[in-house]
């Protein structure tokens, strides 16, 4: 096989090399427990905080507002069980979508056993949910609303400022939690001016390592620990906190911060080539989602007449890693349930759909050789 092209960056991304070369040493150097007094874990501590502030000052937010967590689902899970835990005194009513992340439906049906009402908006053909539908959902008796702000099959990127304003405004007591893990690495976020109270982010979408995120959540709402245990992260999340995998994680939104506007502008222009040099090339293509409201590393492409599982089995065997759509369901023999919301489960574009999404080291060659290769593949199908 000759060299690799990985197109796979919204399921995981490589760390960037300065990411491994900071939590190399720091495995080495930093091993004291951040809760000891004693230097150990005071040096400890230290790269503790200074790493919270990088967190906080990414989305415009306070040190304390940040809670170190295990990554995305965790974020998710905390967000929704124990808002949902704590204000269901206030009510049982929930809003979210029909088209987030397994980490924020499966904790919805969850709390649907336990007697909670919840409302999933349903998106449209392009992959869109609306402030207003989140208005006219809303009850006197809704304590939570959870809409991602951008969606991990589809890229379709969601009105979160719109929608907070709108919470802000009518009820303010409504908390608002969005699941930022796909569109922290190039949307531009200020909780404050956004009106979220809630925020979740992974690390290893953005060039980090997995296994490490946070959750941003607002000062004045005290959600309780879902994890049980120690005091760490002041009695927020309990659990001895991995300093290299937090060193890391800092350098890696150190980076992301630095060149974001360029690496948009870059990965824009790529899947422009990659598109119309298909088409161009005589494949019979329609994008999924809005292409001009989407997240800027991510394209959906339904190539009718194709079986998408078939499709990444050829590319696979050529070097050429893709997906047809969220890893997180991998070895389900479900459909997408996004493509579904937007198309009915019986449209063939749930079959015949793979996901492209750019990073970290994607080139105008790898486009090349991922058109040469996927329009040889395509006629042999055919």
């Amino acid at each position: 096989m000759e060299s690799t092209i990985y197109l796979d960056y919204a399921a995981t991304s490589p760390m960037y090399p300065e990411v491994i070369e900071v939590m190399s040493e720091a495995m080495q150097t930093t091993f004291g427990n951040a809760s000891s007094i004693h230097q150990f874990g005071r040096k400890s501590r230290g790269y503790l905080d200074e790493a919270r502030a990088v967190f906080a000052r990414s989305i415009h937010a306070k040190s304390n507002e940040i809670i170190i967590t295990s990554g995305g689902s965790e974020s998710d899970n905390t967000a929704i069980l124990k808002t949902a835990e704590k204000y269901e005194s206030l009510g049982k009513h929930i809003i979210t979508t029909n088209i987030e992340h397994e980490a924020v439906l499966k904790p919805m049906k969850y709390l649907e056993s336990k007697g909670f009402d919840v409302t999933y908006l349903p998106a449209d053909k392009d992959g869109f949910v609306s402030a207003e539908q989140v208005k006219a959902a809303l009850r006197n008796d809704t304590i939570l609303v959870s809409i991602m702000s951008g969606n991990n099959e589809v890229g379709s990127i969601m009105p979160i400022a719109e929608i907070g304003s709108i919470l802000k405004n009518s009820n303010p007591a409504v908390v608002f939690h969005t699941d930022a893990v796909q569109s922290y690495g190039s949307q531009d976020i200020d909780v404050d001016e956004m009106n979220i109270d809630l925020l979740s982010v992974s690390a290893h979408k953005i060039g980090g390592p997995k296994g490490i995120g946070f959750l941003y959540c607002r000062e004045n709402i005290k959600l309780p620990s879902l994890i049980l245990g120690g005091e760490q992260e002041t009695k927020r999340r309990a659990g001895t906190e991995n300093i290299p995998a937090i060193i890391g994680f800092q350098k890696a939104v150190e980076l992301m911060m630095k060149d974001k506007k360029q690496r948009n502008v870059y990965y824009r222009k790529l899947k422009e080539k990659l598109i119309n040099n298909l088409k161009q090339a005589g494949v019979d293509l329609e994008i999924n989602g809005s292409y001009d409201s989407s997240l800027p590393h991510i394209v959906s492409i339904y190539l009718k007449g194709i079986d998408a599982e078939r499709l990444l089995i050829h590319l696979d065997l050529v070097g050429i890693a893709v997906s047809t759509g969220s890893a997180c369901t991998a070895g389900n023999v479900d459909p997408s349930h996004v493509l579904s919301a937007m198309f009915g489960v019986e449209h063939s574009a749930i079959s015949e759909t793979v996901r492209i999404s750019l990073g970290l080291g994607t080139t105008e060659k790898d486009i090349d050789k991922v058109v040469i290769e996927l329009s040889k593949i395509i006629k042999r199908l055919k």
